[in-house]
């Protein structure tokens, strides 16, 4: 007898979808159950109890049943002022900031346009840019990761791009580049300039004060890194001339009520943040000691909450130190600057402690 729940028809015609995505696999991201998760660039400080009791009563009174705002002006200000936006700019809000790199993406996406960052660099930039039709030019990096200027500005005279994002720091070499040459971008490009502050907790440096006498300048900031990546919050800091057409692809209600809620509280504590952000600075500063004085690894300086480091097998490190239970990433076959390269995220000193006992006993260094 057949089962009823037996496919009915044939399978599905997946012609339909289009070849490129076919071609690609989705975005993975591997189970942590059971590891010290160093993998994603995350806090790995939870909140104080009382914020937690705090958060829960808030989020209880809330109307489920109704949908969030569309534009919540309120909280934008509110955010706004915190976050020092100058007089005149504005905001706006994404389901974290990769929504809003899709966004600024299409919104720029006419036939023929090309997106532009350094490379490596974040991956959203370039899948985005894929994904809306548009041409990608990755270009480059020196050796030791710092911007190729010259470079930068031959392929912006070349390509003439709509859009070039700049990660600052940068994911994922940890790294900020020289202002001279980002300022040379700003004259030299025609499009817009996206400077993703993401790690902005963390490199204590901004763009944000030349906002209104830079035209073509925007900021890409997330509270992901600072604490809140639960809550799948980014904005966008530009002139309200961008802002109105970039609003007009955003869908209507992007941002939940629960995460506008949590965050609108975390405003209110923002110390709370701020003094984690501190301690992870101090671990980092700890954490590049211990590795750099670590025969067979090269350890890059880092402006970020993550620390990139070259060893000799980078494979066999890795699963050595899932073996151990210690799960980082795996950069080496990103990009060819990475060759050898895995990427650790900044944890508490206990996670710190316990990664380098694994990273030591991967690499057979005696204690």
């Amino acid at each position: 007898m057949n089962n009823p729940l037996d496919r009915l028809g044939p399978r599905p015609n997946l012609a339909v979808i289009r070849e490129d995505v076919r071609a690609i696999e989705a975005y993975a991201v591997p189970s942590a159950v059971g590891f010290v998760k160093l993998d994603a660039m995350e806090n790995p400080y939870s909140l104080p109890e009382g914020l937690q009791q705090q958060l829960g009563e808030r989020l209880a009174r809330l109307a489920l049943n109704r949908y969030p705002l569309s534009d919540p002006r309120g909280f934008k200000e509110r955010l706004g002022k915190a976050v020092g936006l100058p007089p005149g700019m504005q905001l706006m809000l994404g389901n974290g900031s990769d929504e809003l790199i899709h966004l600024l993406i299409l919104a720029c996406a006419r036939p023929g346009a090309t997106v532009l960052a350094p490379a490596p660099s974040f991956v959203m930039y370039e899948m985005s840019a894929r994904f809306d039709h548009c041409n990608y030019v990755g270009v480059p990096l020196k050796d030791n990761f710092t911007l190729d200027a010259e470079a930068m500005l031959k392929a912006i005279d070349q390509h003439r791009p709509a859009v070039v994002f700049i990660a600052y720091p940068n994911n994922p070499t940890g790294n900020l580049f020289d202002r001279s040459a980002i300022e040379a971008i700003l004259r030299a490009a025609q499009g817009i300039v996206v400077l993703d502050e993401a790690y902005l907790p963390f490199a204590q440096d901004t763009w944000m004060p030349l906002l209104k006498r830079t035209p073509n300048l925007l900021i890409l900031r997330t509270l992901s890194k600072m604490g809140l990546a639960g809550i799948r919050l980014g904005y966008l800091a530009a002139d309200a001339d961008w802002i109105e057409q970039f609003e007009k692809l955003r869908p209507p209600y992007n941002v939940n009520i629960l995460t506008l809620a949590a965050a609108d509280l975390m405003l209110e504590n923002m110390s709370i943040l701020d003094a984690q952000a501190a301690s992870l600075r101090s671990e980092r500063a700890r954490l590049l000691g211990q590795l750099q004085a670590t025969p067979g690894v090269r350890a890059f300086e880092s402006a970020a909450d993550f620390i990139v480091f070259r060893v000799s097998q980078a494979d066999a490190v890795f699963v050595g130190l899932k073996q151990r239970g210690v799960l980082i990433k795996n950069v080496a076959s990103t990009h060819p600057l990475l060759a050898g390269c895995l990427r650790v995220t900044v944890g508490t000193t206990a996670e710190n402690d316990t990664f380098m006992k694994a990273l030591r006993a991967s690499l057979n260094i005696g204690q």
